[in-house]
């Protein structure tokens, strides 16, 4: 049996779900793959909690479900050390990092809680895009000088392995076109708009049912959309793209008249994110609203799915689409990324 001394940085949407799977996965992972994960330490935005014997991943989650924070754990909570405090003076083997995208502001605390994670010999396995977006290439470049692994599966499309797809089973063709549906969000909103609600009661709706947080602005303005496409083209294309590099369009200014009539037409809005090759080997990488019909992969999409279309030069069209109605695939995608380091 190999014990695993891990960290959690984030206890939000897929942190808090995440010491959930861990906890319901426990008998499973010893049996089949001889692994016991141990949550040694938890941080939030409040505080955090660090017991080199172990914190119990279910009660933590029952803790943040409570509107409490990781601090109040009883006996080992501390309100004097935060995230970055804890990466650097915690024992333990990798990092799981999920709090907030941050991307206006420097990605942070996630970017410099996972170079010290690094620095240190740990692995770290991230569902945040910001730092990737960021600091793609710093970040596996210290990765690589300090033996240790770097995974970010969960940072494009929820639960759907895009990024596994892409690096993996891509290997030794030139992908010609990558197509994607990265943001389920501005498709749950524009298809209530269709429907007939106004933009701010579809907008409202998204927010009650999770679809859409805070303001809404980030998926929206199709910002979460283009840093997805920024870590594709890094991850899977090898092309060194920043988030200056795409053309971006949102959803807001879409007439809700034009998405009707595309309804009429017997076709659907969705938030398109493309990286088509040119001659010279770079791509050209935009993302914006797109009528899709219905033969298209892509064109059928719910409003609670995800998908991904690889064009490659000897693998043929490669289409992938994730049904996710809850949090508990995104965060799952920690668990996946552990597995491929550790199974």
């Amino acid at each position: 049996m190999q014990t695993i001394r891990f960290l959690m940085v984030g206890l939000g949407n897929l942190g808090r779900r995440l010491c959930e799977v861990v906890d319901e996965k426990d008998t499973l992972l010893r049996k089949k793959f001889g692994l016991a994960l141990h949550l040694v330490g938890a941080a939030d935005s409040r505080g955090v909690a660090y017991d080199p014997n172990g914190l119990n991943p279910a009660h933590v989650a029952a803790l943040k479900k409570k509107g409490g924070t990781i601090a109040d754990y009883t006996g080992v909570g501390r309100r004097d050390w935060d995230a970055k405090t804890l990466v650097a003076e915690a024992e333990a083997d990798v990092l799981l990092e999920a709090s907030p995208v941050n991307l206006d502001q420097g990605a942070e605390p996630a970017l410099t809680c996972i170079r010290i994670a690094l620095e240190r010999g740990m692995h770290v396995v991230t569902p945040n895009k910001g730092p990737l977006v960021l600091a793609y290439r710093e970040l596996h470049a210290l990765a690589e000088a300090n033996g240790v692994a770097l995974r970010f599966d969960g940072t494009v499309s929820g639960g759907l392995p895009a990024i596994n797809i892409g690096q993996r089973d891509m290997r030794g063709a030139v992908i010609r076109r990558l197509e994607a549906v990265p943001n389920l969000s501005t498709g749950y909103v524009m298809d209530l708009v269709t429907d007939g609600l106004a933009w701010e009661e579809a907008l409202e709706k998204g927010r009650q049912s999770g679809a859409l947080e805070g303001d809404g602005s980030w998926d929206l303005e199709g910002w979460d959309a283009a840093a997805k496409l920024v870590i594709l083209a890094n991850a899977t294309l090898d092309f060194p793209a920043q988030m200056a590099d795409v053309a971006l369009t949102g959803v807001v200014g879409i007439d809700s008249e034009e998405l009707r009539a595309a309804r009429m037409r017997g076709e659907r809005y969705r938030l398109l994110a493309q990286a088509a090759r040119n001659d010279d080997g770079t791509y050209d990488l935009t993302v914006a609203p797109t009528p899709m019909t219905e033969d298209h992969p892509l064109g059928r999409l719910g409003r609670k799915q995800m998908g991904i279309v690889f064009y490659t030069d000897i693998y043929g069209t490669i289409t992938a689409i994730i049904d996710e109605p809850n949090p508990i695939p995104s965060a799952s995608t920690m668990l996946r990324d552990l597995l491929d380091i550790y199974a």
